[in-house]
């Protein structure tokens, strides 16, 4: 009779189709038409970024300053406490060869406009910041599915086999928490592996169990091992099952991320030139500054999908006059500097960057917070993107003449995401996953890639 031990390793040895089939959901897949873009980096700027404070240039606000806004508000924004038409308290100036409006709080922004592609009537669905952000990062807000990153993942897998496809730096609690880089009912090994950075002792990133101080590694390769044979065993019971092959893709990764992970993590290794010019080591860049440089390093490593969260200090219903300048400023120079290294580097021809909040902002105060400031608005604002087969120095897009609602060239969410897929090399109807006994994609039912901005 076999010992247990030796029963274990023999199950282990016979367990390799079963391995592989676990692994094959994140080895590299083929895309459905020719990629402009091999990966992404998505900057969430999280609270929703003024668009007539940073890059929609509306002079009809300083006209109109102190007024009534000359049209009924849009949707469901409560009426009671919104004020008079507020103007931007910056001032604007063309940048670039191509001319792009930018306020004076993005100076580093300004120096790249010319690679950059302005999203300006974007809109997007529900006006609370929950609503708003789960749509941003999952298509939907009423019922969990998976992330963009995941979709990413599932899609097209990963370029190194020792990295996870989808990584998420410094993501909170906050709206949504976890969902926002959850894989939901896709399997396992697609979820975004989180790395901690801002608050780690010494913004060192970490990813949590990453090395084991106290097992080796052939005692490690053992455990990975019993899980493959009770893997195995469960299957010979059940019959396929994605979501378990998944869970053991997800096991074989955290194993094998020991060798490649930590060298990758180690911002060291970059130049003080390069940390200089990310912001590292002053203030208020340093953090954000580190995630961006992380997230250029994840990229060339082979990590199909960063997503980067900027913290949570964009939503400025009062004391914007304070509030912007502080937060343009922790953001400005990392999310330009990556944009201008990823160039020097020769990655952004095919790194798609996406600068988003999850909605914009009213062109009138907000009057029950003090100091002014301005609510929420989905009805009209704007991104960027860089990179990946987009146009560079251009303007895609409208709002009215108070930057409130979006009325040419509209870019609803889901054209979004069906455009970022595009890019990928991937058809936002044709990648599906079926569950609970029906198709699911990213767009649901919906979505336009946006086929102007195409380079």
């Amino acid at each position: 009779m076999l010992s247990r031990r030796q029963m274990l390793r023999t199950a282990a040895c016979g367990f390799g189709s079963v391995a592989f089939a676990g692994l094959a959901a994140a080895a590299e897949r083929a895309a459905h038409h020719a990629a402009k873009a091999k990966r992404v980096i998505f900057l969430f700027m999280h609270g929703g970024v003024s668009q007539m404070d940073s890059f929609d240039y509306k002079p009809t606000l300083a006209k109109e300053h102190g007024n009534p806004l000359p049209f009924d508000l849009p949707g469901l924004i409560r009426p009671d406490r919104l004020g008079k038409v507020f103007a931007p308290k910056w001032k604007w100036a063309r940048h670039g060869g191509s001319g792009q409006w930018v306020s004076e709080l993005f100076p580093h922004t300004a120096k790249v406009v010319d690679k950059l592609c302005f999203l300006k009537g974007v809109h997007t669905d529900g006006e609370a910041h929950g609503q708003a952000v789960l749509r941003l990062h999952t298509g939907e807000a009423n019922f969990v599915r998976p992330s963009v990153g995941s979709w990413v993942s599932y899609g097209l897998g990963t370029l190194n086999e020792n990295l996870p496809g989808f990584v998420c730096l410094d993501y909170g609690a906050d709206h949504g928490g976890e969902r926002n880089y959850s894989n939901a009912f896709l399997p396992a090994v697609h979820q975004g592996t989180p790395v901690k950075i801002a608050s780690a002792p010494g913004r060192v990133p970490q990813v949590r169990h990453l090395v084991n101080d106290h097992l080796t590694a052939a005692r490690q390769k053992e455990q990975v091992d019993v899980i493959r044979a009770l893997g195995e065993a469960h299957l010979k019971r059940a019959g396929a099952d994605p979501q378990l092959d998944g869970a053991i893709g997800s096991f074989e990764l955290a194993y094998r991320m020991q060798t490649d992970a930590p060298g990758v993590l180690d911002l060291s290794k970059e130049t003080a030139e390069t940390h200089r010019l990310y912001g590292i080591g002053e203030e208020p860049t340093d953090a954000f500054g580190r995630q961006c440089l992380l997230a250029r390093r994840l990229c060339e490593a082979g990590v199909r999908f960063v997503q980067v969260a900027s913290g949570y200090h964009w939503d400025h219903h009062g004391s914007i006059e304070k509030g912007m300048p502080e937060s343009a400023a922790r953001t400005d120079k990392p999310a330009a500097a990556l944009v201008a290294d990823l160039a020097r580097r020769g990655l952004l021809d095919d790194t798609l960057v996406l600068w988003a909040g999850e909605f914009g902002r009213t062109p009138v105060s907000q009057v029950d917070r003090g100091a002014p400031g301005r609510d929420h608005n989905p009805h009209g604002y704007t991104v960027w993107l860089a990179g990946g087969g987009v146009k560079g120095g251009v303007s895609h897009g409208e709002t009215d003449d108070f930057g409130y609602i979006a009325v040419k060239d509209k870019v609803h969410m889901h054209d979004l995401h069906a455009t970022v897929l595009h890019l990928l090399g991937l058809d936002h109807e044709k990648l599906t996953y079926r569950y609970a006994g029906r198709d699911f994609r990213l767009t649901d039912v919906h979505g336009h890639v946006v086929k102007e901005v195409l380079a």
